[in-house]
C-alpha cells in the first residue's frame, strides 16, 4: 500500500480499479491470460519489440540525416531500453510467471523504471524518464494496435489516472462509470477542476508522478476531501475509507434538509445564493441543492470538441433549455471565455507562449466579431423567455466594455428590424477578474448594471501565480491581503453606485470566506452545485454583525497565513461538522 498527497480539488471519495491514460488516451488493461496462451503472447510481445526497435532506428537515421548525428543520438537511450536483456526478461517473467497480458507487463515494468529514473540525483539521468515513457507508448501501440480502447466504451466503474485532462475531456466523462480521477499536474482553480466540482466527480491533482506509480487495474482510493490517493490499499484501510465515505454522505443528506430554506442570516439578512453551470441540464442539479438562480453560465463549452462554430440556433436552444428549467428564476449568461486552457478549432491560428495573458475571453470575442454577434443574438432572443442577464468576461478597460456594448446595441437593432422579441431592459454586467478592473471599479460602475467578481483569475493576476501550476500552488490563495483589498475596493464602488455585486469564483464556494464576503456587502454568491448546501448552512449560521466583525478583523492581518488560520477557526466554531 502506498499513499500520495496532492491537491484536493473536488470533494467526495471513491474506491475502484484504475485505468491509466497516457497523452494518447491508451487504456492500459490488467488482463490475465491462460497458461496455454503464454507462448503466443510472448511471441506477440517479441514482434512488438522488434517493430518498436525498427521504428526507433528509422527515426534516429532520419533525424541524423536531416539535422545531424548529435541530435539523432538522443534516441540511443530508447534503443538501449528496447535491447536491454534484463528489462525484456523482467517483462517476459511477468507474462510467464504471473500470466499477465504483455500490455500490462510492459506498463508495470517500464513505469517502475520511470520511477527509478525520477529518483536519481543525477539530473541528466532523471530527465531520461521521457524516453522510458516513449518506449512504453511504442510498445503499447504495437501491442494494442486496433484494439485500443476508449474511456467512452467503459463497461465497469473505474478511476482515471492521467497526466492531465482538458476541461472538455472532463466535461465528457460518463459519471456513471468514472468515479473519480487523479492527475500528475493541475491546480485548485484550473478549469478542469472547476468542471469536476460542477459534475460532482471527486478529484485530486498535482500528484507529480501518479501515472508512474499506478498501473492499470490496481485498486485505488481517491479522497477528494483531503487530497489523498491510496494505491493498492489493504482491507483495514478500505474499511476505514468506506466508513468515512458513509459519514460524508450522511452529512450531505443532513445538509439536504436545507434545500428549500432561504439563505438568510440569523438576523434576517437574505443573500442571493445562485449556482454556476456548464450545461443546461446542470440547472436541475443547482435547483435540487437549493439555488435560487444561475449566476454564471459558462457558455464556452458550446464551442469545445467540435470542428465548426456553434450556430445561433445551437446557442439559442441551449439557453432556452436552461431558462425553461429555471421556471422564472434569473440566469446570468457569460459570453464565451475561450483561450487560456480552453481551445477551439480557431485556436490553432495562435501560438501563444502565455495564453493566460494572451487572446482570451473578451479579447477573443472582439477579434471574432461574427462569432460574438451570433452569441449575442441568441442571448437576446432567449431573454424573451425569462429573466436573463449578459455578462462580459475579463474586461480590463472601458474601451473593451464600450466596444462590447456597442456590438450588443447593433444586434438589438437587427432584432428589432427583424421583428424578433427580446427583453429591452436586459441587464448588462462585467466580471471583475484583473487588478485594472478592480482599481477602476468606480468608472465601470457608471456603465454597468452589476459586477461579478471572478476571484480565480483576480487572485492569479494579482499574485502572479499560474493557477494551473502545481509547483506554485501554495502561493495561490484568495486570502492574501492584496486580493482582499481589491475585493473591498470593488464592493465599496458598487455599493456607492447602487450596483449589484456578486462573487462567482471558487472563493464564494469556500465556507471559510463567506463571513468576509457578507461583511463586505456582497449581494450574490454564485457557486458550484457541489458546495451550495455548505454555503447556505454557513450563511444561516451567523449574523451580519458577526460577519462585519470577522471582516474588520481580517483586514488587520498582513499575511494570508494569518487570514486563513483565523477564518478556519471561525468556520470550525460555526460549522464543526465540516471538520469531522
Amino acid at each position: 500500500m502506498e499513499i500520495r498527497k496532492g491537491i484536493a480539488v473536488s470533494p467526495g471519495m471513491a474506491i475502484a480499479p484504475a485505468i491509466v491514460l497516457d497523452s494518447e488516451q491508451f487504456r492500459i488493461p490488467r488482463r490475465s491470460i491462460e497458461p496455454s496462451e503464454v507462448a503466443a503472447e510472448l511471441a506477440r510481445f517479441q514482434q512488438a519489440v522488434e517493430r518498436a526497435q525498427a521504428e526507433v532506428r528509422d527515426l534516429r537515421e532520419r533525424v541524423s540525416a536531416d539535422v545531424g548525428e548529435k541530435l539523432g543520438a538522443i534516441f540511443d537511450v530508447q534503443d538501449a531500453l528496447l535491447t536491454d536483456a534484463h528489462v525484456l526478461s523482467e517483462i517476459r517473467e511477468l507474462v510467464e510467471r504471473e500470466h499477465y497480458a504483455p500490455e500490462y507487463a510492459v506498463s508495470t515494468i517500464l513505469r517502475n523504471y520511470a520511477k527509478k529514473f525520477l529518483a536519481l540525483p543525477n539530473r541528466y539521468m532523471a530527465e531520461r524518464v521521457s524516453d522510458v515513457y516513449d518506449v512504453e507508448k511504442r510498445l503499447l501501440r504495437n501491442l494494442i494496435g486496433a484494439k485500443r480502447e476508449s474511456i467512452g466504451t467503459l463497461t465497469e466503474p473505474v478511476i482515471i489516472i492521467a497526466h492531465d485532462l482538458t476541461p472538455s475531456q472532463t466535461a465528457s466523462l460518463d459519471r456513471s462509470k468514472i468515479l473519480a480521477f487523479a492527475t500528475d499536474i493541475g491546480g485548485r482553480t484550473s478549469h478542469t477542476t472547476i468542471v469536476a466540482r460542477a459534475m460532482g466527480i471527486p478529484a485530486v491533482v498535482g500528484l507529480k508522478t501518479i501515472t508512474a506509480d499506478v498501473s492499470g487495474g490496481d485498486s485505488v482510493i481517491v479522497d477528494g476531501n483531503r487530497g489523498l490517493v491510496i494505491m493498492n490499499p489493504d482491507e483495514p484501510t478500505i474499511a476505514r475509507f468506506r466508513e468515512a465515505d458513509l459519514r460524508f454522505r450522511r452529512m450531505e443528506l443532513e445538509l439536504g434538509d436545507l434545500r428549500d430554506s432561504p439563505a438568510v442570516t440569523l438576523d434576517g439578512h437574505e443573500t442571493k445564493l445562485w449556482g454556476n453551470i456548464e450545461f443546461p441540464h446542470d440547472v436541475e442539479t443547482c435547483l435540487a441543492r437549493g439555488a435560487s438562480g444561475v449566476g454564471l453560465y459558462r457558455t464556452e463549452f458550446l464551442y469545445l470538441d467540435r470542428e465548426d462554430d456553434p450556430t445561433e440556433e445551437d446557442h439559442f436552444q441551449a439557453y432556452a433549455e436552461a431558462i425553461s428549467l429555471l421556471k422564472g428564476r434569473p440566469i446570468t449568461i457569460r459570453t464565451c471565455d475561450l483561450g487560456a486552457d480552453k481551445f477551439t478549432h480557431l485556436s490553432g491560428d495562435y501560438d501563444e507562449r502565455n495564453p493566460f495573458l494572451g487572446c482570451r475571453s473578451i479579447r477573443f470575442s472582439l477579434q471574432h466579431i461574427g462569432l460574438f454577434k451570433t452569441q449575442l443574438r441568441a442571448i437576446l432572443r432567449a431573454s424573451a423567455l425569462g429573466p436573463t442577464r449578459i455578462m462580459f468576461p475579463l474586461i480590463t478597460n472601458l474601451k473593451e466594455l464600450r466596444q462590447a456594448k456597442m456590438l450588443l446595441a447593433d444586434v438589438r437593432e437587427d432584432l428589432e428590424e427583424e421583428g424578433l422579441e427580446f427583453d429591452p431592459d436586459i441587464k448588462v454586467g462585467i466580471m471583475i477578474e484583473v487588478p485594472s478592473a478592480a482599481i477602476m471599479a468606480r468608472n465601470f460602475a457608471r456603465e454597468c448594471d452589476f459586477f461579478s467578481i471572478g476571484t480565480n483569475d483576480l487572485t492569479q493576476y494579482t499574485l502572479a501565480v499560474d493557477r494551473s501550476n502545481e509547483r506554485v500552488a501554495s502561493y495561490y490563495t484568495p486570502g492574501h491581503p492584496a486580493v482582499l483589498r481589491l475585493i473591498r475596493t470593488v464592493c465599496e464602488a458598487a455599493l456607492d453606485a447602487g450596483v449589484e455585486i456578486a462573487v462567482c469564483g471558487e472563493m464564494a464556494g469556500e465556507p471559510t470566506y463567506v463571513p468576509v464576503l457578507l461583511g463586505l456587502g456582497v449581494h450574490v454568491l454564485s457557486v458550484s452545485p457541489a458546495t451550495l448546501l455548505e454555503i447556505k448552512k454557513m450563511i444561516r449560521s451567523l449574523s451580519m454583525d458577526q460577519a462585519r466583525e470577522v471582516c474588520d478583523k481580517v483586514f488587520q492581518f498582513d499575511s494570508d497565513r494569518e487570514v486563513d488560520a483565523y477564518l478556519a477557526e471561525i468556520t470550525r466554531r460555526l460549522l464543526p461538522e465540516l471538520f469531522a
